[in-house]
């Protein structure tokens, strides 16, 4: 369904940049100069290695900016941001303006300070999930004394029941209406589903979608794509291999192959070495397992990570799994990597308590990706720069960087042991 307007949104990006190119701005090279002593000084790229390295390390950062998240004004600077801060993977929707979106904004960072180039990811699903579905509803049927909590409760700032420009006019033109006139901005929402128990009408429904594998497997053959990210719900072996399968020798190309999967307790390992078998003829790259313990949770606070980091701990202590990294995710934020630590499994390469072999000897967990709470730290700066001067680039604005930049860093810091901040900066 989505990727029917693939090749407009194509254009889009060219669109996008040429808007960013004819306004006017001075970019204080001051400003930037910050920055970069800044990046310098955390020590970021004396510790910041390739993606490969930081996998075996124990050390890889991946963010996440949504499989279902559209925006490719905010997903570009979020790159920009957090290729910055040394991230090594960044995971985004299966859609051509999406990618050159990050593209555009790994380029503009390595730009700024010279740094390994992050390994760019698509997303997709082999059945109906949480990951992939928008919420919708038509605001004509909305009472007007409703209190509007769908609105609060959004944590992408996707509902609006007032009018209020779009990015979608950036993509097709002047044709479309200026404002959008209230609902859901589809290139936002990510489908979350918080909107939903708190509508007192019950007006909200949700849209579900699956990627096509066509359509995926045309973007790996791209030469800007280098993984692939497959959600699953890790039940069913058919759907899988279907996916897998109908993405035919595309899948040669990749450096990385990711299998997103829920904690199914006893069958989980079952299920991979299941979806590994189905996998392993045509492997010719790294693969990993994501363990997705509270799908969409980080930034809800503390204890939204404990489900990750006991599921981890549960996949960590079996010899049986099959080949590939692990890799946290879901519910993570900047609590995880503290939980890591009192659990041992923070870059250790034995479990803790055992006298069992380690399967390897690389760290039992590789790293840990951030989604919800990653976009959210930077999130806020990125919407104030917004209201303050519209759609922009973050590199324009220095003094916005620098701070978007201190956040990203507090989260990635975490997994990559940047040196602790000085106080003069």
């Amino acid at each position: 369904m989505l990727n029917s307007v693939s090749g407009i949104r194509f254009y889009s990006s060219f669109v996008l940049l040429l808007c960013y190119a004819a306004k006017v701005k001075v970019t204080s090279s001051k400003g930037i100069e910050e920055v970069k002593n800044l990046i310098k000084t955390v020590g970021i790229p004396s510790k910041t290695s390739s993606p490969a390295k930081s996998l075996e390390n124990g050390n890889w950062v991946k963010l996440i900016c949504g499989a279902s998240f559209e925006d490719v004004v905010d997903i570009r600077n979020l790159s920009l941001v957090y290729t910055l801060a040394g991230v090594n993977c960044i995971d985004c929707a299966a859609d051509v303006s999406v990618v050159s979106a990050v593209n555009d904004g790994i380029d503009a960072a390595i730009g700024i300070c010279p740094l390994p180039r992050p390994w760019v990811m698509i997303s997709v699903n082999d059945d109906e999930d949480l990951h992939f579905r928008k919420a919708e509803f038509d605001p004509e049927d909305c009472p007007l004394d409703c209190s509007r909590p769908c609105e609060r409760v959004c944590p992408a700032d996707a509902i609006s029941l007032g009018a209020q420009k779009s990015t979608a006019q950036f993509f097709y033109g002047t044709n479309l209406p200026e404002t959008f006139k209230g609902g859901v901005l589809t290139e936002r929402c990510y489908g979350c589903g918080r909107c939903i128990p708190v509508c007192p009408y019950d007006k909200i429904r949700v849209s579900s979608y699956v990627r096509d594998a066509y359509a995926t497997s045309e973007l790996l053959r791209r030469n800007d794509v280098d993984a692939l990210e497959i959600h699953t719900t890790g039940r069913q072996i058919a759907p899988f291999k279907e996916l897998w399968d109908g993405l035919g020798d595309s899948v040669k190309r990749l450096r990385l192959a990711a299998v997103s999967l829920p904690d199914n307790g006893e069958s989980t390992v079952s299920s991979m070495n299941a979806m590994y078998s189905v996998m392993e003829p045509d492997l010719c790259c790294f693969n990993l397992w994501q363990l997705d313990g509270r799908p969409m949770s980080g930034d809800i606070g503390r204890g939204a990570t404990r489900e990750s980091i006991a599921f981890a701990l549960r996949l960590a202590a079996i010899k049986e799994r099959p080949c590939g990294f692990l890799q946290l995710a879901g519910g993570t934020n900047a609590h995880t990597v503290d939980g890591l630590r009192k659990v041992g499994l923070f870059q250790t390469a034995s479990f803790p308590n055992t006298t069992g072999s380690p399967n390897s000897l690389h760290p039992m967990i590789s790293g840990v990706a951030y989604g919800g709470y990653a976009r959210k730290i930077v999130g806020r700066i990125l919407s104030y720069m917004q209201s303050q001067h519209g759609i922009a680039s973050i590199e324009d604005y220095p003094e916005h960087l620098l701070k978007a930049l201190r956040e990203a860093l507090s989260l990635v810091g975490t997994v990559k042991c940047y040196n602790p901040f000085p106080a003069n900066t």
